[in-house]
């Protein structure tokens, strides 16, 4: 008889041209992709493989660095809180070599979500914990309990309180006297969105390393000023990351009721495993959301998704991909990812569904 211990030890229709296919050759590993704001993390996780870490080990550290980093607002510390001024963060991981799959949703007071998800997948019998659970599961494995509210992050939200409506109480502050971090966050992002944030960053990677094992990782704050409570995509094996060792590895950042809905990573991950590229299993995934999108509120005057979602995508030749649902970003540029391997570190374009902007 073998102990339970031990065996889990051993254990929708616009023209597009895709800017990416089969971006890299059979053969060059180790490599990691990622979003556009998981450069540093990506590049982090390819120097790990090279020295032998696990494509696991290594994407959860590569994203540590961004949970860590107090002017990424989309993820860890720093990041944007819920409606009442509470930052909750999620995450999820998945080894392709075990094919277990690890996450945490609603978690308080823990900069490094995905390690906190890697945890569970390695030392418990769940997939998922939530809310204080999963933050005393955190405190009983030597996470340290940290403010995760920044004088950034708070700013902003006070902003939007205070713009929240017209008939309560707050008083809309003097556009022409904002905050410095109120102001570099409107240019960003647009005073729109403070009336509207339907979605909003994360960060993910995908990471192979040189044997051919395969691991994904997905890492958020969630939707600015959400309900509380409100769990997304990223804490969900399947849905915001999903690995297969013998097909490729997916992950997804934006709307995460939209990728939800559609299981998205894991729809990414079975496309490729009928055949299709990379970029194109992430255009698939798009389509298929471009498809069941059906809440008018959801949708623009011509019946597209209103709202930024992407897909990255990485099989196990090595080839890579990402998509995206819109070509311009709120701030107007270009949409990339972020890809390292034996040429090092940097930003492609992604492939594209809609043309211009929700």
């Amino acid at each position: 008889m073998v102990s339970r211990r031990t065996f889990l030890a051993g254990a929708v229709t616009a023209p597009f041209v895709p800017a990416v296919l089969e971006a890299a050759p059979s053969g060059q590993r180790p490599v990691a992709v990622g979003s556009y704001n998981g450069l540093r993390a990506v590049a982090r996780a390819v120097e790990r493989m090279r020295g032998g870490t696990d494509p696991l080990a290594a994407a959860v550290e590569g994203v540590g660095i961004i949970e860590d980093d107090p002017l990424e607002i989309t993820v860890g510390y720093g990041g944007i809180p819920n409606e009442e001024c509470v930052v909750q963060l999620d995450a999820s991981v998945m080894d392709g070599k075990t094919a277990r799959g690890g996450g945490v949703g609603a978690l308080e007071g823990i900069v490094n979500a995905a390690a906190v998800a890697r945890c569970v997948l390695e030392t418990t019998d769940h997939a998922l914990l939530v809310g204080a659970g999963a933050r005393r599961f955190a405190e009983l494995n030597g996470f340290p309990v940290k403010n995760l509210l920044t004088e950034r992050a708070r700013k902003i939200w006070l902003y939007w309180k205070q713009n929240l409506s017209a008939k309560d109480k707050w008083v809309e502050p003097d556009p022409d006297q904002l905050d410095p971090d109120v102001r570099d966050f409107i240019r960003q992002y647009g005073t729109e969105f403070f009336r509207d944030p339907r979605s909003n960053g994360t960060v993910h990677v995908s990471a192979l390393d040189a044997k051919g094992d395969l691991a994904g990782c997905t890492s958020t704050s969630g939707l600015f000023f959400k309900m509380p409570g409100r769990v997304g995509d990223s804490a969900l094996v399947g849905a915001g990351c999903f690995t297969d060792n013998a097909v490729g590895s997916a992950g997804s950042t934006g709307r995460g009721e939209a990728c939800m809905l559609v299981g998205g990573a894991h729809l990414v991950v079975e496309r490729m495993r009928a055949g299709r590229s990379p970029v194109e299993a992430c255009l698939d995934a798009l389509r298929r959301i471009a498809e069941t999108t059906r809440d008018r509120h959801l949708l623009d005057k011509q019946g597209r998704p209103a709202f930024h979602i992407r897909f990255y995508a990485l099989s196990k030749s090595g080839a890579y991909g990402a998509a995206s649902m819109w070509s311009s970003t709120p701030s107007g540029k270009a949409p990339q990812f972020a890809v390292a391997d034996v040429n090092g570190a940097r930003l492609e374009a992604c492939a594209t569904l809609f043309t211009g902007s929700p």
